[in-house]
Formats: structure tokens, sequence, C-alpha cells
């Protein structure tokens, strides 16, 4: 991403999810930030908690603390699914 011009005039337009800006009388457009609909930030919050857990995980396997704690936390979850089943 570039840099805007301080002071300048600027048109902003949206393609898709990216919101672009450009200054008033130019064609050169830079991209300012992004518009996402519901899907794709669910799609987005799926992939962090997925990238957090495998974190979560990998460190357990040096850090005892966090395999307790992982391993509690297993126990609830195997709880709360056999709860549901009956």
């Amino acid at each position: 991403m570039g840099t805007l011009t301080p002071g300048a005039t600027y048109i902003y337009e949206r393609v898709g999810g990216v919101v672009y800006a450009r200054e008033s009388g130019k064609l050169d457009r830079q991209i300012v930030g992004y518009n996402y609909d519901e899907e794709t930030l669910r799609s987005l919050k799926k992939w962090k908690d997925t990238k957090l857990w495998d974190d979560i995980f990998t460190a357990s396997m040096t850090n005892p603390t966090i395999e307790e704690a992982l391993e509690k936390v297993k126990v609830l979850y195997y709880l709360s699914k056999e709860s549901e089943q009956k």
C-alpha cells in the first residue's frame, strides 16, 4: 500500500471487498481498506480460531501447564458431547 497525500481531496471507490482511494482528477488509486461480507468475516474468524488452537496444541507439546489445561478442555468437550447425545 502507498501513502496518501496530506490535504488532497480523495474519491473513494469500492470494487468487491476492496476500498480504493484516488486523488481527485487522477486515475491512479491505492488500496486503503477492505469491506468483507458476513460470510467472509465468519471464515476469517474460523481461520484465526483454527490457527490459535494449532498454536496452543503445539505449545502443549513442550509446556506441561498448557498440556494439562488442554487435557481439561478435552474432558469438558467430551462430557458436553456426551450430554448432547442423551
